[in-house]
C-alpha cells in the first residue's frame, strides 16, 4: 500500500496539495524503475527528503521569479511551485533525463509556473536575472555563488540549503556576499540537520 503524503504534512495548506505530492512521488518512483533519478527509493523516506525537505524552504522564497539551480527530478523547485501558484519557477539542471522528468510531470500536475531548462548554472542565459536563487545540496558556499551567483537580482536572495551547519564553507565565502543561517525543522529528521544559508550582496 502506499504512503499518503497527507500523513505527514502538517499545515492545511501543504495537506491541500497532498494528492499532487503523491502524484508526484508515484510518477518518480515510476520513473526510478527504469531511470536513476534518485538513490531514495521508499515512499515514506521520499515524503521526507524530497517533499518536506523543500518545503521547508517556502518561507525564505522572495519576490515573483525562482531559480532552482541543480534541481535534478525537480527538489525542491516542483513542490514549492505546488504550493505557490503564483511565483514563477524556472528549474535548472544539466541532465537530461532529470529534466524530461521534470517536464513531464510539471504538464501532468498542470504547473503552468514551471520552466524546465537543461543547462549548466554556469553557461545559462536566461537574459534576466531572479528574485530567488536556490540550490539543495548542489556545492560548497564558494563554488555554489560561482556557478549561479550571477543569477540573483542586486537586491535578491540566494537560498542555498545545506544539510549541518556549514561552519568550513563560511568561513571560506568571500566579498560581495553577506550571510545569515536560520535552522530548518523538517518533520521526521533531528533537529540541526538541515540549515539555509540566505546569501545576499553586502550593500
Amino acid at each position: 500500500m502506499s504512503f499518503n503524503c497527507k500523513q505527514r504534512l502538517e499545515t492545511p495548506e501543504h495537506q491541500a496539495h497532498a494528492a499532487q505530492f503523491d502524484l508526484l512521488l508515484a510518477e518518480l518512483e515510476r520513473w526510478n524503475r527504469k531511470v536513476n533519478l534518485t538513490a531514495i527509493r521508499d515512499r515514506r523516506e521520499m515524503v521526507t527528503a524530497h517533499i518536506l525537505d523543500s518545503l521547508a524552504a517556502q518561507p525564505l522564497l522572495r519576490g515573483k521569479t525562482v531559480l532552482d539551480v541543480g534541481t535534478g527530478p525537480g527538489f525542491p523547485g516542483l513542490p514549492l511551485a505546488i504550493v505557490e501558484p503564483d511565483r514563477e519557477f524556472t528549474l535548472l539542471d544539466s541532465n537530461n533525463k532529470k529534466i524530461m522528468f521534470v517536464q513531464h510531470v510539471a504538464g501532468l500536475l498542470g504547473l503552468n509556473n514551471v520552466t524546465a531548462v537543461k543547462g549548466r548554472g554556469e553557461d545559462y542565459a536566461p537574459g534576466h536575472r531572479f528574485d530567488t536563487v536556490i540550490a539543495r545540496a548542489l556545492a560548497a558556499l564558494p563554488r555554489l555563488v560561482e556557478i549561479a551567483g550571477h543569477h540573483v537580482r542586486e537586491d535578491g536572495v540566494f537560498v542555498a540549503l545545506k544539510g549541518r551547519y556549514p561552519t568550513t564553507e563560511l568561513e571560506d565565502l568571500t566579498a560581495p556576499w553577506s550571510y545569515e543561517v536560520e535552522e530548518l525543522n523538517v518533520p521526521g529528521l533531528e533537529r540541526g540537520t538541515r540549515h539555509a544559508v540566505l546569501l545576499r550582496r553586502a550593500g
